[in-house]
C-alpha cells in the first residue's frame, strides 16, 4: 500500500493530512501505515506516520493463523467480534497513545488525537460500533 502511495504521489499529500488533523481510521494494515515505526517491516518500508506506536507486521502469524475472538473495547459496553487476518499488533505506544482493546496481552486497538487503528477488521463483522467510534472522533 505505502509503494502504491508512493507511486502515485499520495504519500506525502496523505503524510501533509495526517499531520495537520485530518482524522483518520487505520485497519490492519492501515495501522501499520498510520504507526511511526515497525518491527518485521520490509527493508525501507514507509510509513504515513503520526501514530506514537511501534507495530510488528504479521505478529498473530501467517494467514493459516488468522482467528476471530470477542474483545473488551474500552468505550463500549458488550464485547467487539474482531476479526485478524495476518494482523500487526502494537508493541510500544507513547505516552499519548489510549489502548481501546487488547488480544493475547497485546493492543490491538489504539487512538491518539485524530487517529484510530485496529489491527482486525471491523468492516467484516456487521457491528458499526467501532466504526462509531471514528465518527464519533471526527464529530469531536
Amino acid at each position: 500500500m505505502a509503494k502504491l502511495a508512493r507511486t502515485f504521489e499520495l504519500l506525502d499529500p496523505l503524510r501533509e493530512r495526517v499531520a495537520g488533523g485530518m482524522p483518520t481510521f487505520g485497519t490492519c494494515a492501515g495501522m501499520i501505515l498510520l504507526a511511526d515505526r515497525i518491527e518485521d517491516g520490509a527493508v525501507g518500508q514507509e510509513t504515513i506516520g503520526g501514530l506514537d506506536v511501534t507495530v510488528r507486521r504479521n505478529a498473530f502469524g501467517r494467514q493459516v493463523d488468522s482467528f476471530e475472538a470477542d474483545l473488551d473495547f474500552t468505550g463500549l459496553v458488550a464485547p467487539v467480534h474482531a476479526v485478524f487476518i495476518r494482523a500487526p499488533w502494537v508493541e510500544a505506544a507513547g505516552p499519548a497513545v489510549e489502548v481501546l482493546a487488547e488480544a493475547h496481552g497485546h493492543p490491538v486497538a489504539v487512538r491518539q488525537g485524530h487517529l484510530l487503528a485496529t489491527s482486525f477488521h471491523p468492516e467484516v463483522d456487521g457491528d458499526g460500533r467501532v466504526h462509531r467510534v471514528f465518527l464519533d472522533l471526527v464529530a469531536g
